[in-house]
């Protein structure tokens, strides 16, 4: 046990220190900016030309960008956050990241290593890949004293740290995961547990208080070897674990117990029957060694030589044996061997790739499918006119509305949407949207429908993921709404008197991070031709390539000059404007809206 705890530890301490050297080289680049920006007066086009050189020549890094503190840049300026980034091999930029939609000096990146005074890597975060970033504060003196001038930030993708862990291989089912200063698993070769569990929650659903100790102890930068049921596949091993000092991760290896045993036995015998054998062949084996061990060696650098520039399907010499010679030949064809597997691997990544992005349009596809898509969906409703419809900004999205009628006198219509982008949030939409449905088919007053829904994802929702709602039910006969709001865009409703304009709904807390939260029913009555409009803010948030929104006030003026027409053409005509006013910039958010006419 003593020589597996040491072969652990060095096993451990080398896969560390490689890890180490791959975010010392990349946190050196941002150090050595912010060491320029704070020394040298550097105008805009000389800070701009250093970012765009270290991200166009440095491969670990996907983007590197300085986030000025506001006016510090330039006096009549708020913002000012250049962003070099690299997008399918080529080279992009951001001139500005800063705007009143991304107020950067808010964001975890900019505050911790403001307020710690010191460089700081970040959690790490899915942004179409697994990716960390390193921040470093930069000051320039003003009279006389050292005053925060801005940021310094790297985001690097954290592809070759998954694929680095995952290929630590330890004996034969030994494996190695890595986790975050919060616990979160990072890389693990069961990939529904990255970024989705933690070594606590992991920990709970075991009912295990020593893996939540060890936990404690992983997050705290300890190091230990320990018993350890694995993960993956439910035997029972032992872990060495030890922190990487640059971030405040943890790397675990895991050691299966009967397979280092079963070593152990095997080593004995061999070593009892290589004792009384090998004083006997020693003579002999000197003397063969000594007149074959140049020739052979001269063979094999031939071979590796070859390797070496490229041929891998290069005839290796049949050097056989157990000496050093023989370990030789053995490590050249085990390197052919692997250099080709390689290759093979790197070919199955490819096409894995592109399963995942079908399997993504299948996902789109599905969710589209729940939400309602006929229309008129009630042809025998006279008194009504409804119509809806969502454009998810990725393969799929957080946005969701519904309708459905109560009873024959009473039609629920809700919209939502949830923080966050792609398949958590899409998740979570459907769950929230299943739960909304079930409690107003209950015919309970709006505030109900969202407090019964609120309590019951709130239970489970570990993630502290959210989703604003705006639910309301209409009375046909009289026209009257009851609504309540959780913390969603306010709607627009037209009356004949005042036109479009919008509903005043206070302020309201969002449905999903707390149980029992109390909200409020509000009720309006709607005359014949009368019309609720709800939207998310991909319309009013949706910005062109000057990084200027639709805004709230022209949607109001674009519905208003839309009025005379039906629900379904305000609505495809609206989308049209929203197209035109965006032009060429990428959609940033889904675009959801509903809009329902009252006819009496």
């Amino acid at each position: 046990m003593r020589h597996v705890e040491e072969n652990a530890e060095n096993f451990t301490g080398r896969m560390v220190n490689r890890i180490e050297t791959v975010l010392h080289s990349v946190s050196k680049i941002p150090e050595h900016i912010a060491l320029f920006l704070e020394e040298g007066d550097l105008t805009q086009e000389h800070v701009m030309d250093m970012m765009r050189l270290v991200t166009a020549n440095n491969e670990e890094i996907y983007g590197i960008g300085v986030a000025y503190e506001p006016y510090a840049f330039d006096k009549e300026q708020l913002y000012f956050a250049p962003y070099y980034y690299k997008e399918e091999g080529a080279l992009k930029f951001y001139e500005n990241m800063g705007s009143p939609t991304y107020r950067y000096f808010y964001l975890d990146w900019y505050q911790l290593p403001r307020q710690l005074t010191r460089p700081v890597w970040t959690e790490p975060y899915f942004d179409e890949t697994l990716m960390a970033t390193y921040s470093v504060p930069f000051y320039k003196k003003v009279d006389g004293q050292r005053k925060l001038s801005g940021i310094v930030y790297t985001d690097i993708s954290l592809e070759w740290l998954t694929k680095m862990v995952n290929s630590i291989k330890v004996l034969k089912t030994g494996d190695a995961y890595l986790i975050s200063q919060n616990g979160t698993i990072i890389t693990h070769n069961v990939e529904e547990l990255i970024m989705n569990e933690s070594i606590f929650s992991l920990a709970e659903d075991r009912g295990d208080g020593s893996l939540r100790e060890i936990g404690r102890k992983m997050i705290k930068g300890e190091s230990g070897f320990t018993p350890f049921k694995s993960i993956a596949r439910g035997k029972q091993c032992w872990m060495y674990y030890a922190p990487v000092p640059a971030t405040g991760w943890c790397l675990a290896v895991l050691f299966p117990e009967d397979e280092f045993l079963e070593d152990i036995h095997r080593l004995n015998r061999r070593v009892g029957i290589m004792g009384l054998s090998g004083m006997g062949l020693l003579l002999g084996v000197i003397i063969v060694i000594s007149r074959t061990i140049t020739a052979r060696l001269r063979i094999m650098a031939k071979a590796a030589q070859a390797i070496g520039q490229g041929d891998l399907d290069v005839a290796l010499p049949g050097v056989t044996g157990g000496d050093e010679v023989g370990k030789l030949a053995q490590a050249l064809r085990y390197m052919q061997a692997s250099l080709k597997e390689y290759i093979r691997k790197l070919m199955e990544t490819t096409a894995a790739k592109e399963r995942i992005e079908s399997e993504l349009q299948i996902a789109r596809e599905i969710q589209t499918s729940m939400l309602p898509r006929i229309f008129p969906p009630f042809p025998d409703k006279k008194e009504f006119d409804i119509f809806a419809t969502m454009e998810p900004a990725k393969e799929v999205g957080g946005d969701f509305y519904d309708f459905f009628l109560i009873n024959e006198n009473k039609l629920c219509f809700l919209m939502g949407d949830v923080s966050g982008k792609g398949v958590p949030a899409a998740l979570f939409m459907m769950i929230t949207k299943t739960l909304l449905k079930n409690a107003g088919l209950q015919d309970i007053p709006a505030h109900e429908i969202l407090s019964r829904a609120n309590n019951i994802v709130a239970l489970d929702n570990s993630s502290a993921m959210f989703t604003t709602v705006f639910c309301a039910v209409l009375d046909i006969k009289s026209g009257e709404v009851e609504w309540a709001n959780a913390g969603h865009n306010p709607p627009l409703v037209y009356q004949k008197d005042s036109g479009f304009a919008f509903l005043d709904t206070g302020k309201s807390f969002v449905l999903g991070p707390m149980p029992d939260f109390k909200y409020t029913s509000h009720k309006i009555r709607l005359d014949p031709g009368d019309m609720f409009f709800l939207y998310t803010d991909g319309v009013t948030e949706a910005m062109n390539t000057k990084q200027e929104l639709f805004s709230e006030e022209r949607l109001k003026d674009d519905l208003n000059k839309l009025k005379d027409k039906n629900i379904t053409e305000i609505i495809k005509a609206l989308r049209n404007e929203i197209a035109t006013f965006v032009k060429d910039a990428p959609q940033s958010d889904d675009i959801t809206m509903l809009a329902l006419k009252y006819n009496g």
